[in-house]
């Protein structure tokens, strides 16, 4: 009896889990209520803080003449901090009341996660019916990068929608179309550029230029809406770091971030970082360069985010979803328990038992404890596994028909010497002889394509509650 084959997106189910709808349910409702329990108790809610940000921007500049980089959150220092087309994209928020920007936002981000979600494991999921998808939100609503997210009404999700859809597009075959995606994410924020140098690694010449084409457009397109703020962006306030927060801040999981507590109450240097960041570079493109190499888009993409959050001068906690790609690579080649260690310790917010004082050998481990596990995935990612386990994203196959072959003209035997009967045909039916009557014929198997000095209110609800009314020091 043939065994059933293994589902390449996720684990086979395993005789622990419940065979019934009944016992799926109860499990489903018991982990819900856990979930419920534990964002209540444990996690920290942001309050929409972010998008309380994009929203009063996008008032000032909209109805009350103020210019994009001068808004500030009221008792803060916090103002917007991304490139001019990402506060044309908001735009729209103008039209509606706070409240209602806050619902939008709340219902894009389900949008792109549901997307996220369905790029990288969904039709796996949908192998396990309601049950899958329901125990994928309960995991997702525990991850706290995830989760701050969403409390912040922050954009990465967008961003890496709008990313994972070239990754779908690039793993389907259909690697024409690709590329808009990264532009936009591009020009909405700096950082998902380093996925046109991953198109490049590729060789992906076309998309790596269509990316290009439209991060410069909507570029161009910002510049002529509102050139001051985009003369002032690009002269003045992309080089200014102390726009965007403290580096030594205990949410910056960047390699910056890691110098700068150590190097904490003084500056970190740049030379290090700078030295740093390029090996981190090496490693990325040795690594993407493999996973290119034998079609292996998911790891490919997902190395690419793990080096953007890492070579970024700051890598905030929410913008630590990057690295789900990486865990839709763990969880395709089997590396549970790796994935399970990693995403518990990423549901735990465990750098912020640091965030008074990171000195200390504790310190330097525990404050940058999501900075670990971004190197580690970034140098011991699987990549390059064989074609016939590579497809996280699973689509429906289309068979290609073997082209037929003209059959071998038929050649007559020497009078009185018995000779083969021939048989070749389009069907591709072996030919008669030794083999005949094995039962065995050849086939041809379908194949598949081939921010400012203040700190930023994330340790806790008490901090994020007062940061308005005092702000703390940088």
């Amino acid at each position: 009896m043939r065994r059933p084959r293994s589902f390449p997106g996720l684990p086979r189910v395993t005789p622990r889990l419940p065979r019934t709808d009944r016992g799926r349910l109860f499990l489903v409702l018991g982990l819900t209520a856990a979930v419920t329990v534990f964002t209540a108790t444990v996690p920290l809610l942001r309050d929409w803080f972010d998008l309380r940000v994009y929203y009063g921007t996008i008032d000032a500049w909209a109805h009350h003449d103020g210019r994009i980089y001068d808004y500030l959150v009221p008792g803060t220092t916090y103002g917007f901090t991304y490139p001019p087309f990402a506060a044309l994209s908001m735009l729209p928020m103008a039209l509606v009341g706070l409240h209602t920007a806050i619902a939008i936002g709340l219902l894009l981000n389900l949008a792109a996660l549901a997307a996220v979600v369905w790029i990288l494991v969904g039709p796996a999921l949908r192998r396990y019916g309601w049950f899958g998808f329901a125990l994928a939100a309960c995991l997702l609503a525990l991850f706290e990068p995830v989760r701050d997210t969403f409390t912040f009404g922050q954009v990465n999700l967008l961003l890496l929608a709008l990313v994972l859809s070239d990754l779908w597009l690039l793993a389907t075959g259909r690697g024409r179309r690709a590329g808009v995606g990264i532009g936009l994410a591009a020009a909405i924020k700096l950082t998902p550029a380093i996925f046109i140098g991953m198109l490049l690694l590729a060789r992906r010449w076309r998309a790596a230029g269509v990316a290009t084409g439209v991060a410069a457009a909507a570029t161009a397109l910002a510049a002529w809406v509102a050139p001051d703020a985009s003369r002032f962006y690009w002269t003045h306030a992309l080089w200014d770091t102390d726009r965007i927060g403290r580096l030594g801040y205990v949410s910056n999981q960047s390699l910056q971030g890691v110098l700068a507590r150590l190097a904490a109450p003084g500056e970190p240097s740049k030379a290090v970082w700078a030295t740093a960041a390029l090996v981190v570079l090496c490693v990325w493109a040795w690594r993407t360069s493999r996973a290119v190499a034998g079609e292996d888009w998911t790891a490919a993409f997902a190395l690419t985010g793990l080096t953007a959050c890492l070579v970024s001068p700051i890598t905030w906690v929410h913008h630590l979803v990057w690295l789900l790609p990486a865990f839709a690579v763990l969880l395709r080649r089997r590396r549970l328990r790796v994935a399970g260690i990693l995403y518990a310790i990423l549901c735990t917010s465990v750098v912020w038992l640091w965030f008074d004082d990171a000195s200390g050998l504790d310190g330097f481990v525990g404050s940058n404890a999501y900075t670990w596990i971004t190197l580690g995935l970034l140098l011991w990612l699987p990549v390059g596994q064989p074609r016939a386990g590579r497809p996280t994203l699973i689509r429906r196959a289309r068979a290609t028909i073997p082209a037929p072959r003209q059959a071998a003209p038929a050649i007559a035997a020497a009078a009185g010497q018995p000779g083969p009967s021939v048989a070749g045909s389009a069907t591709g039916r072996a030919a008669a002889g030794p083999a005949a009557g094995t039962g065995r014929v050849s086939r041809s198997d379908p194949t598949g394509s081939t921010r400012p000095d203040a700190l930023k209110p994330q340790s806790s609800s008490e901090r994020a509650s007062s940061y308005t009314v005092n702000p703390p020091p940088a």
